[in-house]
């Protein structure tokens, strides 16, 4: 197995995740990474005080780690709260109210890609209005990354997993993308091509990788069964991170997989 050419960062959320926050960035880098990724970490708190915020940027810079990759504000994850989006209240609020907080923070540190979740279906309300509100919110988002200078990026997730959650597709994440950059005109909205996900939707990686390149922000990979680390389950990882770069993408690769047994820092043998 060869992944020659990929940038690859750790995500801080799943991997390290027995550690505290602020000392997650200083295990990434004692592994070897120079780069990480988060979900937004403060899962009740989308305004956390300025010295939380200063304490995680902290964090980072002194342990020579950059981060690449945020999330804005989507309740617990993994968990049923990926409703941000998806109807007018409180989890919409708290999305809205966490944009110019956590593309402020992505700023303070260089971090130029943000990622908003689009939320589950909501029963009992029409799936037009709950469209319509993920669009505006979606607009809204993109618009606070652009004054970052940041990347807007749309996930598809996985529908066995996620099965309220709308965009189980790349498609249907690459169709959002375009309605964000058609309702912005900035232009700064893209996929975030999660092979672990696509892989369980059961869609044709290579075909997803050839058409869509050119419109992906950021890509994550983790092994498929299982979520764990490349050479753990029976995706080719490493070919399809070569037809990535041939296709165009020079972007980092988030490593996005559950650890190994062994603990955090026993899960990139793969690599050496």
């Amino acid at each position: 197995m060869s992944f020659t050419d990929a940038r690859f960062d750790v995500n801080l959320s799943i991997l390290f995740t027995e550690l505290p926050l602020l000392d997650r960035p200083a295990a990434a880098a004692a592994a070897g990474f120079d780069a990480v990724e988060l979900w937004w970490p403060w899962v009740d708190d989308p305004a956390p005080e300025q010295s939380v915020l200063d304490g995680l940027r902290s964090a980072l810079e002194s342990a020579g780690t950059r981060l690449v990759g945020l999330n804005f504000y989507a309740g617990r994850l993994p968990g049923p709260d990926r409703g941000a989006l998806s109807v007018p209240g409180a989890e919409s609020e708290r999305f809205l109210a966490n944009l110019d907080v956590a593309a402020d923070f992505a700023a303070s540190v260089g971090c130029t890609a943000l990622n908003a979740l689009y939320g589950n279906r909501v029963a009992g309300v029409d799936p037009a209005e709950q469209d319509a509100l993920a669009l505006a919110n979606l607009a809204t988002a993109a618009r606070a990354a652009d004054r970052v200078g940041a990347t807007l990026l749309i996930e598809a997730l996985n529908a066995p997993e996620s099965p309220d959650y709308p965009l189980v597709s790349a498609p249907a994440a690459i169709d959002v993308v375009n309605r964000v950059n058609a309702a912005t005109g900035l232009d700064n909205t893209r996929f975030l091509l999660d092979l672990y996900h696509l892989s369980m939707n059961g869609e044709d990686l290579a075909e997803v990788v050839n058409r869509y390149a050119p419109l992906t922000g950021h890509v994550q990979i983790a092994d498929n069964p299982g979520r764990g680390a490349p050479g753990t389950g029976s995706l080719p990882l490493a070919d399809l991170l070569d037809l990535l770069r041939k296709a165009g993408y020079a972007g980092w690769t988030g490593l996005e997989y559950k650890p190994s047994p062994a603990g955090s820092a026993a899960s990139f043998d793969w690599l050496r």
